[in-house]
């Protein structure tokens, strides 16, 4: 049935397709290694991956709370500065107001002397001009009466005086 030329090739083949077929398992092997290294080397870039992103959450939750802390003392500090910002506007409050009242007082007080400055300057203005004509008038009548004076001085000497020879005529008679 065989030949032994088919009997024969089939025993050249044999080992060749054993060869191959332990070179195919060679081969699989080789992959089923190489699948394995890729495998464990994604198991490790994975595990990797993982722990970087564990170390970075870690990092993060200790940021938190860093800030958190941050935060808890500002926050402290803002109602601190409040109290004494109230504290301060409550030292100043009554003093401010009591400034108001006296620098809106002061301000009606000035309004009120503008129009009295202007009337005391005026009413000044004209004391002087009355004083003036008073005093002029005073020298005046003082001039007046030292001429009356000297008018009745004269008068009266020139009355003597003619009384005087009339007495001297009535004695010249007897």
């Amino acid at each position: 049935m065989q030949t032994q030329k088919q009997t024969w090739e089939q025993q050249q083949h044999q080992p060749q397709v054993q060869g191959v077929k332990n070179s195919e398992n060679i081969s699989h092997n080789e992959s089923q290694r190489k699948d394995d290294k890729e495998e464990e080397m994604s198991r490790s870039a994975l595990t990797s991956f993982r722990e970087k992103e564990e170390e970075i959450e870690r990092k993060k939750m200790e940021v938190r709370e860093k800030v958190q802390a941050q935060l808890g003392r500002v926050e402290e500090e803002s109602k601190r500065l409040a109290e004494i910002r109230q504290e301060l506007e409550a030292l100043a409050d009554p003093m401010k107001k009591e400034i108001g009242l006296l620098r809106k007082k002061i301000d009606g007080v000035n309004r009120e002397l503008k129009p009295l400055g202007q009337t005391c300057q005026k009413k000044e203005k004209e004391y002087k001009e009355a004083l003036e004509a008073f005093n002029e008038k005073n020298r005046e009548k003082a001039q007046l009466i030292t001429k009356l004076m000297e008018l009745l001085s004269e008068s009266e000497k020139l009355r003597m005086k003619k009384l005087e020879e009339l007495s001297k005529n009535i004695d010249s008679l007897h």
